[in-house]
């Protein structure tokens, strides 16, 4: 069999460009949000090393006043990025993701029922979660097919200091972390009407003056990891994904330092994508607790700390799970670490001036 020259080529550059597309395809991008300066920056990722690049700076437009800090949330569909504002007025952006260069683009802002601590979309894309650490609610508002989202169109009181709301994988049950009262509320959730009904039972409570905060489901939804902030403590829970409820409690491990005897302070919380590693941010000793986790039972093992940004609010994993990304509120910067695939450990890699006051990172794979 013979070939022309010619040939292999127009062979050799379909290869080349067919390497390019992929390559673009699976572009990474890191979005940092600034509460006090009022600001997204958009870094692109590189998968390989962990390094980033900053490629955009964006100002939030329609905001007097800026708030304590910046909840942010990604469409299921990627399309688009959320930011809720705590300041003046309290608005939730939108802002349209550039698949090829990472840049955001504002679509318009939308009306929020309070301060929300947290934002997040259902798994349809159709509704914003949000819950209200000072007005003691979570509330949920249709998104328009613009991106842009509308009035409430439910608010539920009476859940003291609200500080988190996620629905899981079957898009039919929401836990909502309430701080104040000690307990996750659990919720039955119609995708249809966007209405949250409360579940039976309606809450599962902690350990009194734990305040839960933040938390994750595990990848199977067999388990969930509450963070408590008062007690810096991590409640490892049995889900029964079905009724959309936690069952038992099946462990209760600290996420500071062993010496530490200060006030305790825990700001966020997130797993691997394997679900083998788990690690959770403590803002008063600024360190990221590490923990192994046994995918089968829950269980977590303590693997040390690392010290961080002063004031570490938030933290992301991104989504090879090969680095880890921290800021700090106090140290208006963000470092980056390598994880170990064999054990976890976090290793710091290099750290990046960010705005004023970030509190909060999301990343998205293309």
């Amino acid at each position: 069999m013979q070939f022309s020259l010619a040939a292999l080529t127009r062979g050799f550059f379909a290869m080349v460009l067919a390497m390019t597309a992929t390559a673009a395809s699976a572009a990474t991008y890191l979005y940092v949000g600034n509460a006090a300066s009022n600001e997204i920056l958009t870094y692109a990722l590189d998968p390989r090393t962990g390094e980033l690049t900053q490629v955009d700076k964006l100002t939030v437009p329609g905001i007097t006043k800026a708030g304590g800090s910046m909840p942010m949330a990604v469409s299921p569909n990627k399309k688009f990025l959320y930011a809720g504002f705590r300041g003046e007025p309290q608005i939730v952006a939108t802002f349209a993701i550039d698949s090829k260069s990472g840049k955001l683009s504002h679509v318009g802002n939308g009306p929020l029922d309070d301060s929300m601590a947290y934002i997040a979309t259902d798994r349809t894309g159709k509704w914003l979660l949000s819950a209200s650490y000072p007005g003691h609610k979570v509330t949920v508002n249709p998104i328009g097919q613009n991106g842009v989202v509308e009035a409430v169109k439910q608010t539920i009181p009476n859940l003291p200091n609200s500080h988190s709301i996620i629905a899981d994988k079957s898009n039919k049950h929401v836990l909502a972390a309430s701080l104040g009262a000690d307990a996750v509320n659990q919720f039955s959730f119609d995708a249809r009407s966007g209405t949250l009904t409360p579940a039976d039972p309606a809450n599962t409570k902690v350990k009194e003056k734990n305040g839960p905060r933040h938390f994750r489901y595990s990848a199977d939804e067999k388990f969930v990891y509450l963070l408590n902030e008062l007690a810096a403590v991590i409640n490892v829970f049995s889900y029964d994904a079905k009724r959309g409820v936690l069952t038992k409690q099946i462990q209760e491990i600290s996420a500071v330092p062993g010496d530490f005897t200060g006030k305790k302070w825990a700001a966020d919380i997130h797993l691997t994508p394997n679900g083998k590693y788990l690690y959770a941010t403590e803002r008063t000793t600024s360190t990221i607790a590490q923990f192994n986790v046994d995918t089968r039972t829950g269980m977590l093992t303590a693997n040390g700390s690392v010290a961080t940004e002063k004031q570490p609010r938030a933290f992301e994993i991104d989504p090879s799970g090969k680095f880890l990304y921290a800021v700090g509120e106090l140290s208006d910067s963000m470092t980056s670490y390598s994880i170990d695939p064999k054990t976890g450990t976090l290793k710091q890699l290099k750290q990046y001036p960010v705005g004023k006051n970030p509190n909060w990172i999301e990343i998205v794979k293309f």
